[in-house]
């Protein structure tokens, strides 16, 4: 019991384990995450309706979304976004690991006569073979990503971005790093039932890990049947690290935002997004 008690509590090297599939594929959760996706009241797993409306309607007019607009959703989910884009007429690709998520999207996509390109994998893996005037990655899905897998995903993105293409995206900001707090907890069916429809015990472990502005919520679900733990990784930034970052891959920032629907750039904002472009040199 002691060992046991100790590895729950071991802190892991900053994005050491991956375990982003285990939550979004396991039956249980996967099917939570969905409910979470389509309850437009709240912000978890996806925006409220209101501001998905308020955001479709900004990038609509700020990137002149028409039939001639191609669009890569990385990590679409239930495609709240995509359906949207495909309502304005544009040509949209829908990328999502969860198959609960993209099975829900292409049966909204068949009952409202939308022609959408779902695909189930990891956005990671994703190789098109067509090229996209807009990629968006919304609900700071960059900063689950470790700096390999960002990387990675920026040097395939601008493998398929058209020229003069945007990638829009939203992070996490420094005021959320320094907000967040080191902590302890345990539960029987910790988060409501979340985690399991059998009896569990939950172990939450939240560590901060200030010299690379990462945080980590580490849950250990303790079933009679099995034991699983789950890494939830958050990167956080500053305007001026998420443009060096992109830099360094090949893209340069040509628009702060406070939000994805247009907001104002505010640093005291818990979350920002920017607008990205390849760099012509570095194709």
């Amino acid at each position: 019991m002691f060992q046991h008690l100790q590895h729950i509590h071991e802190r892991p090297a900053p994005f050491g384990v991956y375990t982003a599939a285990d939550l979004w594929n396991d039956a249980h959760t996967s099917s939570r995450m969905l409910a979470y996706h389509l309850d437009g009241s709240v912000d978890v797993s996806s925006r409220r309706t209101a501001f998905i409306d308020r955001s479709v309607a900004w990038i609509a007019g700020r990137f002149n979304v028409t039939a001639h607009t191609s669009i890569a959703d990385l990590g679409c989910g239930p495609g709240l976004y995509s359906t949207r884009f495909a309502r304005l007429g544009a040509r949209v690709s829908g990328v999502d690991f969860s198959d609960r998520s993209i099975s829900y999207a292409k049966q909204q996509a068949d009952d409202q006569g939308l022609s959408v390109d779902y695909v189930c994998g990891n956005y990671l893996d994703f190789q098109p073979p067509r090229t996209f005037d807009l990629v968006t990655l919304i609900m700071c899905d960059f900063c689950a990503l470790s700096p390999a897998q960002r990387r990675r995903l920026l040097t395939n993105i601008r493998g398929y971005l058209a020229p003069g293409g945007s990638f829009l995206f939203d992070v996490y900001s420094l005021r959320s790093f320094h907000e967040r707090v080191e902590q302890t907890s345990c539960a029987p069916n910790l988060l409501d039932g979340f985690w399991s429809n059998q009896p569990y015990f939950g172990f939450l472990n939240t560590f901060k890990y200030h010299a690379e502005r990462v945080v980590l919520d580490k849950y250990t679900i303790v079933e009679e049947a099995r034991t699983r733990v789950i890494y939830n990784w958050f990167q956080y930034y500053d305007a001026g690290s998420l443009e060096r970052e992109l830099g360094d891959a090949g893209f340069r920032v040509t628009e702060r935002l406070g939000t994805v629907s247009g907001d104002p750039f505010d640093e005291h904002l818990h979350e920002f997004a920017v607008v990205a472009q390849a760099n012509d040199a570095a194709r």
